[in-house]
């Protein structure tokens, strides 16, 4: 089971649409809104809390109940809810979040301008090779692509940046795969564009399958 929502903060730039659902939420999360200076800071931060909100409604809970805690390395869960798992990210003014009953991770970016010193300096060769394996007015859309797929399988192992980027890398064809080193585990993905935007999603497939010749 996954599913995946999705919010433009533009809506919350109404203040009385703002605070109807600040005050729905939990006082932890609006004490993390009104701990940013910025307002786009604050409605990204709001959308996060409002799809929370939402995801958890599906399983007869509210985000103002449910406590969330994180892990060692940053990422967010529900302690009383163990096979309730969850992932939320930010760009801009998008925010998106899964929840799925195994180990899952997500990411959106605004698709920008792109350095590719940082993809080949940061990036393993494969995914480097598969960036500048496109025509230059393309180069872009695959830097984005290659991005958001690798943060979201580095959140859904739950380590984030602390992965070291050698022990995997993203194998692009005519499926996606994790080439990882990192545990026995197997992986899914899918990438999507959300207009200016691209997004992918990673989930836990389980141990990998040994195969005896």
């Amino acid at each position: 089971m996954k599913q995946v929502y999705k919010l433009n903060t533009k809506m919350l730039e109404d203040s009385e649409i703002f605070f109807s659902y600040y005050e729905k939420l939990s006082a932890k999360r609006r004490q993390k809104i009104d701990g940013y200076r910025m307002k786009k800071d604050k409605m990204l931060s709001l959308g996060a809390g409002i799809l929370i909100d939402k995801g958890l409604e599906t399983f007869g809970l509210r985000e103002a109940k449910v406590r969330i805690v994180e892990g060692k390395y940053g990422k967010p869960y529900f302690p009383d809810y163990p096979d309730i798992h969850f992932n939320v990210s930010h760009s801009k003014k998008m925010v998106i979040a899964v929840f799925a009953d195994v180990e899952v991770g997500c990411d959106i970016e605004y698709v920008d301008s792109v350095d590719l010193k940082l993809a080949e300096r940061f990036f393993c060769k494969p995914e480097y090779d598969f960036i500048v394996g496109h025509q230059e007015q393309e180069r872009k859309e695959a830097f984005y692509r290659i991005w958001t797929i690798k943060e979201s399988f580095m959140k859904a192992v739950g380590s984030g940046m602390m992965l070291p980027m050698d022990k995997f890398y993203i194998k692009i064809g005519r499926n996606i795969q994790v080439e990882q080193h990192y545990n026995n585990e197997e992986y899914g993905i899918e990438d999507w564009k959300e207009g200016e935007y691209h997004a992918a999603l990673c989930w836990n497939r389980g141990k990998k399958v040994m195969v005896c010749e």
